[in-house]
């Protein structure tokens, strides 16, 4: 039986098309794909295109959890997945979702990843051995007995991977699983799914960073728009049908189509930020750490200053979100000082604080609680007592900015991860704080969206300085006017891009890895003098 198994497909869907309840419209439509042992199927497309709604029809969760109607079939093994009860389903199929907070309901690392396998009453011993394996793969041993509610963004999301292979399915389906990674564990994940494709594991990958999964060659890429397959092939024939303004493709791809067409006007970043450098935020000699731990921060000494925009960049657990926390008073130093306009945070309220720095989480869940789009962006200018009218005025603007036209009366929740991170994003920018901080603003959002959030965010007259934590390199080549490179708790770098991001021995002791964006603006900076985006540097180089 066993032999029988392994000899067919792992995944067969034939005409598979589904409709959310209460929605006129298909969310998918005609989708066939047949996915065998050890293939990698990268699935690419917009946000909102359909990419998760496949992959909840596939684990089982449409439409049993989401109610809709679906129509077509989905085989797994051989099995059809309606005769298949979810417990089943689950252990045959293998997901990690976009936002580990989502997934994570253990206290403690080792809790979470033997969470599955005691669900199934394994005995002890093999749970114990599983869940140690699984560890040893994503090299998260260490985390072992670690509060889960202490780790950062990237250390949940390695948990949460650790807790799905412990399960060891026939079908491994990642939703973006490197948005929260530093570049070094999304080169390691990436590692680790090539080796389990190669022990012949299937897998589907649900990703915006075409160029990192490129580096496992994967088998196929799946392009998906406006909830159909656009195309399904190698990645040869990927250029012939995709706009590289909607994919992020490898740059020499790019910018051979780019340099065809008109090039892209230049931006004006921080208008209101132009003039005199004034100090707005400053760190002074600042230490932390939560409760019992060694110190998280170490001896920060640190300026904002108006019109900078800064990229904040560092491995996993370097201490770059509990920085930036101090700087919007959500945490007091343990010693040291944070100046805010000038005054401690020690005497400032959250609140107080909020009217000079608007901040955006990493995991949008963290923010939103309002019952429709338009009364999440409302709420942060209602409570800092805006007058009716600009409100009205202010949270129009963000919507248009982050392209939600349509949205405003949906609740934020029922939206799709990369809609809700683009709520939570505008329900600052409504707020109209001086200093805008967000942490991993492009996690989930597809290539033409964030770079047109954050084309539109850094032109705003109202920021005076903006900062941004980012695993993305590419996006402090194209943004930053300033790099901080954190490492253990401590600034180890800052000045301009090209002064951090020249060094790329120094990115790789960061767990930084050079993308070839840089690498090309460091082939031609002595020409350039600067840093430009992959289709300002095709005008730049290639027709002169």
């Amino acid at each position: 039986m066993e032999q029988a198994e392994t000899s067919l497909p792992t995944l067969e869907i034939e005409h598979l098309s589904f409709r959310y309840q209460r929605r006129e419209e298909l969310a998918i439509r005609d989708i066939s794909l047949t996915v065998h042992p050890g293939e990698i199927v990268l699935i690419a497309g917009a946000s909102g295109c359909g990419k998760t709604t496949l992959a909840r029809c596939i684990n089982g969760l449409n439409p049993r959890s989401y109610r809709g109607d679906l129509q077509g079939s989905i085989r797994i093994c051989g099995r059809d997945i309606r005769e298949l009860k979810l417990v089943e389903v689950s252990q045959m199929v293998g997901t990690v979702l976009q936002d580990p907070e989502r997934q994570i309901l253990g206290t403690k690392v080792i809790n979470e990843v033997a969470f599955g396998l005691e669900n199934l009453a394994l005995p002890r011993e093999e749970v114990l051995e599983r869940v140690d394996q699984a560890m040893a793969r994503l090299r998260i041993s260490d985390l072992r007995g670690r509060d889960t509610f202490l780790l950062s963004g990237g250390e949940k999301q390695k948990v949460a991977v650790a807790g799905v292979l412990a399960m060891r399915p026939r079908l491994l389906m990642l939703d973006e699983p490197l948005a929260s990674l530093d570049p070094a564990s999304a080169r390691e994940t990436l590692d680790l799914v090539r080796e389990l494709a190669d022990e012949g594991m299937a897998i589907l990958m649900i990703e915006h960073r075409v160029e990192d999964v490129l580096s496992i060659r994967p088998d196929r890429i799946l392009f998906m728009d406006g909830g159909e397959i656009k195309y399904l092939g190698p990645l040869a024939g990927l250029a012939g049908v995709v706009d590289y303004h909607a994919v992020k493709l490898p740059v020499a791809m790019t910018m051979a189509m780019a340099v065809k067409d008109p090039p892209p006007p230049r931006i004006s970043m921080l208008p209101s930020g132009q003039g005199e450098k004034t100090t707005l935020v400053e760190f002074r000699a600042v230490n932390f750490g939560y409760g019992d731990e060694r110190n998280v921060l170490k001896d920060v000494n640190l300026k904002i200053n108006r019109g900078d925009v800064i990229a904040v960049l560092g491995a996993n657990g370097a201490g770059k979100t509990t920085l930036v926390k101090h700087a919007i008073g959500l945490l007091k130093p343990s010693a040291g000082d944070v100046l805010v306009d000038g005054k401690s945070t020690h005497e400032l309220s959250i609140a107080q604080v909020a009217a000079m720095l608007g901040y955006v989480f990493q995991s949008p869940s963290h923010m939103l609680f309002a019952p429709t789009v338009r009364d999440e962006l409302s709420f942060g200018p209602k409570n800092l007592k805006h007058p009716p009218h600009e409100i009205a005025r202010d949270v129009a603007e963000a919507i248009r900015i982050v392209h939600l036209e349509g949205r405003e009366e949906d609740p934020p929740l029922a939206l799709s991860f990369g809609q809700q991170k683009r709520v939570s994003i505008a329900s600052i920018l409504s707020m109209r704080s001086r200093i805008l901080v967000m942490d991993e603003p492009t996690a989930g959002q597809d290539y033409r969206n964030f770079m047109s959030f954050m084309n539109a965010i850094v032109q705003l007259p109202n920021f005076e300085s903006i900062l941004f934590i980012t695993h993305d390199i590419d996006l402090a080549v194209v943004y930053a006017n300033r790099v901080l490179l954190v490492n253990d708790g401590r600034v180890v770098r800052d000045g301009s891009p090209y002064e951090v991001l020249q060094d790329l021995d120094l990115l790789v002791e960061n767990r930084l890895v050079p993308t070839s964006l840089l690498k090309e603006n460091l082939l031609h900076y002595p020409r350039t003098g600067t840093f430009l985006r992959a289709e300002h540097l095709a005008h730049a180089v290639m027709l002169n």
